[in-house]
């Protein structure tokens, strides 16, 4: 009798069975629809990036690492239509086989299914964070040097990467061509700019490297303009020429220009917003406030990425009332398409509202937050008509 006080208490057994039961099925079931729709993805970034393979260096080997180092940002993307999709899979294939009728029946109430749910739905949250933060924007960077190193650069759109940066007594407006693979800057242009906003200097250098608190410029062209005091005069080049204006043409071997402009603010266009990490998003908006420019699509992306952990708790609690319907076999398929609707409707408005908002300039959380609102707002309805009023 003395060893029975040890025992736990069968109903902490029963709820600890019901808890692992729940969890092997869910995570087997949501890691195979993920398992399935990076398969797919895979397959399609195989196929585009096949026309790269021949050019210079790239081979079919690099094609295959570059898209392998794609999956964790398709990964950060599909884990909460994952988690929709395997939710529904597991909780109507337990409706269906009655199996969640007898765990309601052995004190499972909605309560504590709920609870159950969430738990695991925390664990999603922390996965997806950690992905979209840290393992999705490391891939994605070392694909796009793997590609460089092969293909000679990348290109940082059909203009380069243009930066502003606000210094003590000049403005200047920055260009940067290109990246190499191992991260040095090709085609860099420096417009240098006054307080009355006219041009100084330019300088444009073939190469450049980026170095603490400055960037490394070698064979660079500075031109620096002659001061005129008249407010109405305004530097032409060509004019300048004309009329035998003296300017300052200097070729240099080697030239360093401070800047708190780094590396991570250059890969801003070659790295997509939502495949940076938060802290690197945060960094750049105050780069950008800091210099008068417009930060609204960056914010919203910084507090999309805050959010958009947190729709996995969401999805658990939409899959949730599944499991208190009642049907036949025949109708689990339907009810699996209406999750998969219901997750690429999801992943569509969380598109949509960040368009919308840097438009119509939202709040940037009220536009990075509302899906997720909407849906749990929606979920809640769903669980709470389900379970008390059917």
């Amino acid at each position: 009798m003395v060893g029975m006080a040890s025992i736990p208490p069968l109903k902490h057994l029963l709820m600890k069975t019901v808890r692992r039961l729940i969890y092997r099925d869910l995570i087997g079931s949501i890691s195979y629809v993920c398992a399935g729709f990076l398969s797919l993805f895979f397959f399609f970034d195989l196929v585009d990036e096949l026309s790269s393979v021949g050019i210079q260096n790239y081979q079919l080997i690099h094609a295959f690492a570059y898209v392998l180092l794609q999956i964790p940002g398709h990964l950060y993307e599909l884990l909460p239509i994952g988690v929709l999709i395997g939710g529904v899979l597991v909780m109507a294939r337990f409706a269906q086989s009655s199996e969640f009728t007898i765990l309601r029946t052995s004190g499972l109430g909605p309560q504590k299914a709920l609870k159950i749910l969430l738990l695991l739905g925390a664990g999603f949250v922390v996965l997806t964070f950690a992905i979209g933060d840290y393992l999705s924007p490391l891939a994605n960077r070392t694909a796009q040097l793997l590609k460089a190193k092969y293909q000679g650069t990348v290109t940082l759109g059909q203009t380069g990467a243009w930066l502003k940066e606000q210094q003590l007594y000049s403005r200047y407006a920055v260009n940067v061509g290109a990246l190499d693979g191992d991260g040095n800057m090709a085609g860099v242009r420096i417009y240098e700019f006054d307080t009355t906003n006219k041009i100084v200097s330019t300088t444009t250098a073939a190469q450049g490297q980026f170095q603490d608190g400055a960037w490394a410029l070698t064979h660079a062209k500075r031109i620096e303009f002659p001061v005129q005091k008249q407010d109405s005069w305004q530097i032409k080049f060509d004019d300048a020429i004309q009329k035998h204006t003296p300017l300052s043409v200097l070729n240099l071997q080697e030239y360093r220009w401070p800047t708190e402009i780094n590396a991570q603010m250059v890969s801003v266009s070659l790295l997509k917003p939502e495949r940076m990490a938060t802290y690197d998003l945060f960094r750049y908006v105050q780069h950008l406030d800091s210099n008068g420019q417009s930060a609204q699509l960056y914010e919203i992306e910084f507090w999309k990425k805050l959010f958009y952990p947190l729709s996995c708790l969401v999805m658990l609690m939409l899959a949730l009332p599944f499991a208190y319907l009642h049907f036949r076999t025949s109708g689990i398929a339907g009810y699996v398409f209406g999750g998969v609707i219901t997750g690429i409707s999801f992943f569509l408005l969380n598109n949509v509202f960040g368009y919308v908002g840097t438009i119509s300039q939202w709040e940037p959380w009220v536009a990075a937050a509302a899906p997720s609102l909407i849906y749990f707002a929606v979920s809640l309805g769903a669980f709470a008509w389900v379970v008390y009023k059917k």
